[in-house]
């Protein structure tokens, strides 16, 4: 999930005309083309102090969403959340969201000997929600209220951590079956140092009736990964942002596509968002019968009796670090639908929506690779999950 305000406006300008078509097997970069010893080296310094927290998939039709257990105050209380790399701060319930937060666990702050009030409140407003439908205006917001108290995440714990509990939300947050949002920008650097951790964390998401996801604080988890990690230097120090160099659907591509374009990496979004002039130029690489959706705005669908004769390979490039070659990172064709339309269930959906100023992508391409989130560099590597 992101919020709306930290959003730099991406100005594209670029027509999307055809460019010429390159092979997809003579585009592939290997990714065990990065030396071993760059891993080997990062799990040396991981390996002191490490934790590991248990993800559970929210199905929901489109197997992109996971979350875990926290808890907060003392004695604990527990909560349940997303970990998102798309956001900077924890919101979970309080008692005082009351019957809008009907469905989800409220904290007690007269239950918590540590609890202590800020006496700040602030509305946020986010640009993802949960699964696949476009925000619409504000539809997506918390009123939230400042406050203090330790919070734990695994076996990380850190005392006086500042949070926000929920006074209202909007009732787009009410079927949720996890309480709150986690989020795990690189400024949670802080919060991991702390707990007496490194600022690194691993991320595994794995498909529907598989198991075995989880988020790894402290640094990463080798058993889940058998080639070595790829990295890329992200661009912002308080977003994680990678910069692609090219994409390209089924081994081609577009004047517009092949070209530098900043790209968030979200752990809480669901499918991938992009500027209108992008999503057209991919989806005009897939098929021209992929439309809009005027039922409802910035998605669109295909007849669901396509999708699986329609090949949509997407693969991104991405600059290694320093000293080392590019390399891709691929979303496959079953990630073209995201299910049926609730009003339309002969339309598929398909995988990418359209954003107002930014491209982002999320767990549909994030669930096919081991994610390593390393805040003081800060950079992101990846490595095939072999699902």
């Amino acid at each position: 999930m992101k919020h709306t305000q930290p959003f730099l406006a991406l100005v594209l300008t670029a027509a999307a005309a055809l460019g010429t078509t390159t092979p997809h097997s003579d585009f592939k970069v290997a990714l065990s083309s990065a030396p071993a010893n760059v891993t080997t080296r990062r799990m040396r310094v991981a390996a002191s102090r490490t934790s590991s927290e248990s993800l559970q998939d929210y199905f929901d039709g489109t197997d992109l969403q996971w979350y875990g257990k926290i808890s907060v105050g003392t004695p604990p209380q527990d909560f349940t959340v997303v970990f998102d790399t798309g956001s900077a701060t924890l919101e979970i319930p309080g008692t005082a969201c009351g019957s809008a937060c009907k469905n989800q666990h409220q904290f007690n702050t007269s239950a918590s000997t540590t609890f202590v009030d800020k006496n700040s409140s602030s509305t946020l407003v986010f640009g993802t929600g949960v699964g696949v439908t476009p925000v619409n205006g504000t539809n997506w917001q918390l009123n939230v209220s400042l406050v203090a108290d330790t919070v734990s995440v695994a076996s990380l714990t850190v005392k006086s951590s500042e949070l926000y509990l929920i006074t209202y939300q909007t009732p787009t947050f009410a079927v949720d079956p996890f309480d709150g949002i986690m989020g795990l920008s690189p400024d949670s650097k802080a919060f991991f140092n702390a707990g007496g951790y490194r600022a690194l964390m691993g991320m595994l998401f794995t498909p529907h009736n598989k198991g075995g996801a989880e988020v790894t604080l402290g640094g990463v988890d080798k058993t889940k990964f058998k080639k070595p990690l790829v990295y890329s230097t992200s661009l912002v120090n308080d977003d994680w942002q990678l910069e692609s160099l090219g994409v390209y659907v089924n081994g081609q591509t577009t004047s517009l596509l092949n070209s530098s374009v900043p790209l968030y990496f979200d752990s809480g979004t669901s499918n991938m968002l992009f500027v209108e002039e992008i999503a057209l130029a991919i989806y005009s690489l897939i098929s021209p019968d992929i439309l809009p959706n005027d039922d409802e705005p910035g998605t669109f669908g295909i007849s669901c009796d396509r999708i699986s004769k329609l090949p949509a390979v997407i693969d991104i490039t991405f600059a290694g670090v320093e000293g080392h070659p590019p390399f891709n990172l691929t979303i496959p064709s079953s990630e073209l639908s995201s299910g049926p339309f609730t009003d339309k269930p002969e339309l598929c959906q398909t995988l990418i929506n359209v954003s107002e100023g930014y491209n982002l992508v999320g767990l549909s391409l994030l669930k096919h690779y081991y994610s390593a989130w390393d805040m003081d560099v800060p950079q992101i590597g990846f490595s095939p999950n072999g699902f």
